[in-house]
């Protein structure tokens, strides 16, 4: 029983991870999905508790950079360090998505944790 369990923690990690892509559909639906699926079992499972606050932190770091780079765009850089921006988001969440599914918490990098 505890093998079903563990995969459906890892499924649900997994989870928290992959919702954050539905911010390339719904403005702030990376921060909400995650947000909706840790809210949702992050007391049933601990292995999803830390996923979830490891996603939120590193969205609301993501957005705040996001802003920061938006300000820049005036002077210029600040596009360079969008694309930047939303390739290292892609590459983080594959990363979180396949360290989940091995059952392993991943630790964004560029994160202010915000949530412990």
């Amino acid at each position: 029983m505890s093998e079903v369990i563990e995969k459906e923690a890892r499924d649900m990690g997994l989870l928290v991870y992959a919702a954050s892509f539905a911010g390339y559909i719904i403005p702030l639906g990376s921060i909400i999905g995650p947000l909706i699926v840790w809210l949702m079992k992050r007391d049933e499972f601990e292995f999803v508790n830390e996923c979830g606050k490891n996603c939120i932190n590193f969205k609301l770091s993501l957005l705040i950079y996001v802003i920061i780079s938006s300000i820049l765009a005036i002077v210029g850089i600040g596009f360079i360090l969008l694309m930047a921006l939303a390739l290292a988001d892609i590459i983080c969440t594959i990363i979180a998505i396949i360290k989940a599914g091995e059952g392993v918490a991943y630790r964004y990098p560029m994160t202010i944790n915000f949530i412990k």
